[in-house]
């Protein structure tokens, strides 16, 4: 009895995940090398599939992998991606690596975060570009988007903060509806309520589909895009979800202001 109900908890588990994938049985089919009568067999708890197929499934559906971990145990099986701590010393390497990404990208800010956006590690011009912001927003563990949007962080310095905390909060929406979580929802709700109502439409100077990030400072304004960068390749559960994201100067006078400012913090 126990294990008909593992294995209808697995189906619905994978249906879920091919409804938010917005997959037909088919389509999931066709990418995972099996049936569409298979597939219905497995999603109604008529066939039990075997651990290489749920590993199949869970590829197909382009799963993190911590969630592809939860479906293998949802369908009994142990999970196959390990988990190590991001401070064990067996992940030195990765950690050397990301700090030489970090201090590459010098003079420009970058930072290394986790699944919810947490910081993980900054450069020294993101450090820069924080100075003055509340002491208990820079209390670890430091959410990002929280840093920026709130009131007490950078939003007071962010030019154009009616159109650029939406553009955050739509991608944090993405995140939440590609893989839900309660503390994904919860961050969410909590920005919804800081910043400014949606702009009807962005304004006129905004980038092709590109938000810049319009930053003042004592000197003057600086123009920033993002970019995000993650292993793709990585079998690490820790590993997989870290990723850079850069702030690139949208133009050559922010590029020379940010050069003379790390140049200046250096002296």
């Amino acid at each position: 009895m126990l294990g008909e109900l593992k294995r209808g908890g697995f189906g619905d588990d994978l249906r879920g995940w091919r409804t938010r994938r917005r997959l037909s049985q088919l389509e999931l089919a066709l990418r995972a090398g099996t049936t569409q009568r298979h597939l219905s067999f497995i999603e109604g708890g008529r066939s039990v599939p075997g651990r290489t197929m749920v590993v199949r499934l869970a590829e197909s559906l382009e799963l993190p992998l911590r969630e592809r971990n939860a479906l293998l145990l949802s369908a009994g099986y142990a999970p196959v991606y390990q988990e190590t701590r991001l401070d064990d010393r067996k992940l030195e390497p990765i950690r050397g690596a990301l700090e030489r990404v970090l201090q590459g990208h010098r003079p420009y800010p970058a930072i290394i975060v986790d699944r919810h956006g947490t910081l993980v590690s900054a450069n020294e011009p993101f450090h820069m570009l924080t100075d003055g912001v509340a002491p208990h927003l820079l209390v670890p563990p430091v959410n990002i988007a929280r840093l920026l949007l709130h009131p007490h962080g950078l939003a007071p310095r962010i030019a154009n903060l009616d159109e650029w905390a939406w553009h955050v909060i739509d991608a944090l929406r993405g995140d939440a509806a590609r893989n839900p979580g309660e503390r994904l929802d919860a961050l969410v709700n909590e920005l919804v309520d800081l910043v400014p109502d949606r702009p009807q439409h962005f304004g006129p100077d905004h980038l092709g589909f590109a938000v810049p990030l319009r930053l003042r400072t004592n000197e003057a304004e600086l123009q920033l895009l993002t970019t995000l960068t993650h292993f793709g390749t990585a079998v690490d559960v820790t590993v997989a979800e870290l990723r850079l994201e850069a702030f690139l100067p949208a133009d050559e006078a922010t590029a020379s202001m940010l050069a003379r400012l790390d140049t200046t913090q250096h002296r």
